[in-house]
């Protein structure tokens, strides 16, 4: 029954072995030559002139939120794509509706202009 679990434990072991190996080697082998340009605060590709509190334009928070929102669908898809013999007729129509409401969202958004970045 144990050696089951063997498979388990010896990726637990290699996990725990390189985690432990890269921790050592990044506390040994330090590349640290600091200057200026290094030293610069540096978030979302935009140099850091203005007050941190400044506000970002809405559509970059939105292109972000529907990114995440369609790429979180999306991995609803490969269960389904694996298992796609063994399925149920209910099981393939509701995926393929699933997938038509996906569709009508994207193309709500396409026509919105939500996707286009001025």
């Amino acid at each position: 029954m144990l050696q089951s679990y063997l498979p388990i434990l010896l990726l637990i072991c290699v996990g725990v072995v390189l985690g432990l190996i890269m921790l050592i080697l990044g506390l040994k082998l330090p590349n640290a030559k600091p200057n200026a340009e290094k030293s610069k605060p540096y978030e979302s590709g935009f140099d850091a002139r203005e007050d941190a509190r400044s506000s970002f334009n809405i559509r970059y928070y939105l292109v972000a939120i529907l990114f995440i929102l369609f790429d979180i669908e999306l991995v609803f898809l490969l269960p389904w794509a694996v298992a796609l013999p063994e399925i149920s007729p209910a099981a393939f129509w509701s995926m393929l509706m699933f997938l038509g409401i996906l569709g009508l969202g994207l193309l709500y958004e396409w026509r919105r202009g939500a996707l286009e970045w001025d």
